[in-house]
C-alpha cells in the first residue's frame, strides 16, 4: 500500500518553496560566510553547470598540510558506543577523568551491556558510512566508503582474555578513589550534565551545552526542562530510531535545528512591531521558514529511498519492494517525531516529502565521526615507559587492562553531517583526504593535502578504496547515480 502523508497535500505550496534550489548568488553566499567561520581556512566553494559545487585552494598547500577544520552542522554518537565512550553530545570530545572512562567500560562490561568491538585491523581507518555514502555536489559525487584515517591507530595487540575486577575496585574505580599513575597526563574536560535534566546528555563545558540547548537539545530533550511537545512520545522516537537506524536522530536533529532558528527570528521581528500591528506577522511566516531551512536547502538532493544502495542481499526484482519498505520505515519515525515535537507554523517540516530529503542528504553526504580514546593513549604510554618506571606503572594499571582484554582501544564513533566537506567531489586519485591527526581530539572534520595542491586547483577526495580494479570503482560509484570521469578512470579504460 503506499504511503501517504497528509501534510505532504494539504501544505504542497510551502514545501514545493523548501525543496526549490535557493538562488546560485545566495547559495554562494552562504558557504562565502560558512567559510569566513572557519579560522584560517584558505578555501573557496564554487558552483559549476556539471558538478554542481566543488572546494578550490586559494592559496599553495604543501603536502601533509591542513586544509580544513570543518565544525559539523549535525552529528550523532552511535547508541552503542555511549556504553564504551562517554564524550561531549555537541563537540565529541571524550569527558571525565581518564579513572571515569576505564570505571564506566568495566562497569557495563560486567553488566554485559558493553558493545564494544575495539579497532580490529588495528587503525581507525577505512571507517566506511554506516547510512551509505558520502556526495560532493549534486548527487554527481557520491560513495560508500569514505576513508576515514586515524594517524595513531587504535592499538589492539594480541587476542586475550578478560579478567574481571571486583564490583568494589570498578566502583572505586568511578568515584575517583582510585587514581592511576601518570593518568594526570591524559586529563579530559570535566563532565557536564544537561540543563534539562535529561540525565541522556553531557558536555564538555557551558558553552558546548548552551549551544546544543540553543541549536537542538532544547526540543530533544527528555528532561523536566524540555521544550518537546510530549517526552514520552520524544522517548518513542528515539527507542525506534536506536532500534532501526540512527540517521533518523539527525533527521530530528535537523528539524530541531530549523524550528529553533525559525523561532529565534520570528521573535527579533516580532520585536520591532507593537501589539497592534503584530499579526502582521502571518504573512510573513513562510520567508523566516525558508532562511530558517537555508542551511539544508544548499544540501538535500533526493529522497532516502530513492537514492538508498539496494543492499547485496536484495534481489534487483525486489528492489521495488525494498524502497517502498524503507519509505514506510522513514514515515513511521516521522510520526513518531511529530508526536513529540510537532510545531504548527512549521508544519511543512513534517511532510514525508520534507523528511526523506533530508535523510537522502545525509544518506549521500554524511561522514563518520572517529575520536580516538584517551584510555589507548595511556596504556600506549605507561608500555613505552623508561625501566624501572614502566614495571612500577604496570603494577597498578596492568590489572586495569587485563580486565578491559583485547579491546580496551574503543573510539567513539557516530555519523555527521559536513557543510564543506560536503562540497568536495571525488576523484580516484584524489590530492586530499580526511585524517585525524594528534591533535585532533574533538568530532571536527579534518582535511589533509595527499600532495602538493595549487591555488586555483580542486580539492577532491576518495569516496571509495581508490586501489580496486576500475570495474569495482565503478560498481561502487554507480549506486549512488554518477560514473567517475577522474583522470585515472580515463586512463585505466
Amino acid at each position: 500500500m503506499e504511503v501517504v502523508c497528509p501534510i505532504d497535500e494539504k501544505r504542497a505550496p510551502e514545501i514545493s518553496a523548501l525543496l526549490r534550489p535557493p538562488p546560485p548568488r545566495e547559495i554562494q553566499d552562504y558557504f562565502d560566510q560558512l567559510l569566513a567561520s572557519r579560522e584560517g581556512c584558505r578555501l573557496k566553494v564554487k558552483q559549476d553547470g556539471e558538478f554542481g559545487k566543488g572546494v578550490y585552494a586559494d592559496v599553495d598547500f604543501k603536502e601533509g598540510e591542513l586544509l580544513l577544520r570543518d565544525q559539523m552542522l549535525f552529528g550523532c554518537q552511535h547508541p552503542s558506543n555511549k556504553i564504551d565512550c562517554l564524550v561531549c553530545s555537541f563537540c565529541f570530545r571524550f569527558i571525565g577523568t581518564l579513572e571515569l572512562q576505564i570505571g564506566r567500560r568495566l562497569f557495563f562490561q560486567d553488566l554485559g551491556l558493553s558493545s564494544s568491538h575495539g579497532c580490529d585491523t588495528g587503525s581507525c581507518s577505512d571507517v566506511s558510512n554506516d547510512h551509505g555514502a558520502s556526495d560532493s555536489s549534486d548527487g554527481e559525487d557520491i560513495t560508500d566508503e569514505e576513508s576515514y584515517d586515524d594517524s595513531r591507530g587504535c592499538a589492539s595487540g594480541s587476542k586475550r582474555a578478560k579478567v574481571p575486577l571486583p564490583k568494589e575496585i570498578v566502583e572505586s574505580l568511578m568515584n575517583g578513589e582510585i587514581v592511576l599513575p601518570y593518568s594526570d597526563k591524559f586529563s579530559s574536560p570535566p563532565v557536564i550534565p544537561c540543563s534539562g535534566g535529561c540525565q541522556e546528555a553531557y558536555y564538555c563545558s557551558k558553552v558546548c551545552a548552551d549551544a546544543d540547548w540553543n541549536s537542538f537539545h532544547s526540543l530533544l530533550c527528555t528532561g523536566e526542562k524540555s521544550e518537546a511537545f510530549s517526552a514520552k512520545a520524544l522517548l518513542q522516537f528515539t527507542q525506534h530510531a536506536n532500534e532501526t537506524n540512527d540517521i533518523f536522530i539527525l533527521a530530528a536533529k535537523a528539524i530541531a535545528y530549523t524550528i529553533l532558528r525559525y523561532r529565534k527570528s520570528k521573535a527579533i521581528f516580532l520585536s520591532s512591531y507593537t501589539k497592534d500591528t503584530a499579526h502582521v506577522m502571518d504573512n510573513f511566516h513562510m520567508p523566516l521558514l525558508l532562511e530558517a531551512w537555508k542551511p539544508i536547502s544548499v544540501g538535500h538532493k533526493r529522497r532516502w529511498w530513492e537514492c538508498i544502495a539496494l543492499p547485496e542481499d536484495v534481489d534487483p526484482s525486489d528492489e521495488a519492494v525494498f524502497r517502498m519498505e524503507i519509505k514506510e520505515l522513514a514515515f513511521k519515525s516521522l510520526q513518531l517525531l511529530k508526536a513529540a515535537i510537532f510545531d504548527k507554523e512549521c508544519e511543512p517540516l513534517f511532510s514525508l516529502d520534507i523528511y526523506g530529503h533530508i535523510i537522502g542528504m545525509f544518506e549521500l553526504n554524511n561522514l563518520d565521526l572517529v575520536v580516538a580514546s584517551p584510555v589507548e593513549d595511556y596504556f600506549l604510554y605507561i608500555d613505552d615507559l623508561p625501566y624501572p618506571e614502566k614495571e612500577e606503572a604496570k603494577k597498578v594499571s596492568q590489572p586495569y587492562l587485563d580486565a578491559l582484554g583485547d579491546e580496551y582501544a574503543v573510539c567513539c564513533e557516530g555519523t555527521a553531517f559536513f557543510p564543506l566537506q560536503s562540497c568536495m567531489n571525488h576523484s580516484c586519485h584524489p590530492n586530499a583526504k580526511a585524517f585525524k591527526r594528534e591533535e585532533d581530539r574533538d568530532g571536527q572534520a579534518t582535511i589533509v593535502a595527499l600532495k602538493p595542491i595549487s591555488k586555483g586547483e580542486e580539492v577532491t577526495i576518495s569516496y571509495i578504496d581508490e586501489d580496486l580494479s576500475i570495474e569495482g570503482r565503478q560498481a561502487l560509484l554507480a549506486d549512488y547515480g554518477f560514473t567517475c570521469k577522474c583522470a585515472k578512470c580515463q586512463e585505466e579504460s
